[in-house]
């Protein structure tokens, strides 16, 4: 007797677990719902069911991303130290995924996640002198600086396996240093500073640091 075989249930979730694997180590470029449906022994078919095109599931990959950021709780500290931590949290978050960080930007006021990280950044302005529509537009440009940050990353950015990534480091650091000295002195004291930060914890914190203390330098001159 010959039994019908029972279609394979499809998880949603563990798609996406699947494309964010893929973008992570290939980049979103590389993920497509055909190679998705093969990983998960299922039709393209199948996967339309639940992702409307590529767009759709680069939306949950953002979304992904943005369910990832803890949001600290409210305490007594002045607004400008609680707001610091909040676009830490977030900086944290996407620096697990560098290639996928500008993913966030449009599903920030879409995403129930991203609404409440707005939600909040705009109170912590508003407490601390902004107008609503000025917190709206300082927020705004905050979290685009902070997911260019992740994106820039001089580290994150370079492709290929570790010795791949040290060799391109290195011939860039080669090129600053081979530079007229006499033409450019403090470019090529700084070859090396310049291609890669001394520290990746410094060069996030640093960033945070520059965007909190721009939002404070605004406030003082109103």
């Amino acid at each position: 007797m010959i039994t019908k075989e029972t279609p394979r249930r499809l998880d949603p979730q563990k798609v996406v677990d699947s494309a964010l694997t893929i973008a992570d180590e290939e980049g979103p470029a590389a993920v497509t719902l055909r190679r998705l449906a093969q990983l998960h022994g299922v039709t393209p078919m199948a996967l339309y069911r639940h992702f409307k095109d590529k767009d759709d599931l680069l939306a949950a990959l953002g979304d992904r991303l943005l369910e990832d950021v803890v949001l600290p709780a409210p305490t007594d500290e002045p607004w400008d130290k609680q707001l610091h931590a909040v676009l830490t949290a977030f900086v944290n978050a996407l620096r697990a995924h560098p290639r996928l960080a500008d993913l966030t930007l449009l599903r920030m006021l879409v995403a129930e996640p991203g609404l409440q990280i707005g939600e909040r950044t705009m109170e912590l302005l508003t407490q601390g002198g902004f107008s609503v529509d000025d917190a709206a537009e300082i927020g705004r440009q905050s979290i685009c600086s902070l997911i260019t940050l992740v994106t820039t990353d001089p580290i994150t950015r370079e492709l290929g396996d570790p010795e791949q990534r040290e060799d391109s480091l290195r011939k860039k650091r080669a090129a600053l240093g081979g530079l007229p000295p006499r033409k450019y002195p403090l470019i090529t004291a700084a070859a090396d500073t310049l291609v890669c930060p001394t520290s990746t914890e410094r060069y996030y914190g640093l960033g945070i640091e520059l965007v909190v203390a721009g939002i404070c330098g605004v406030l003082k001159k109103e």
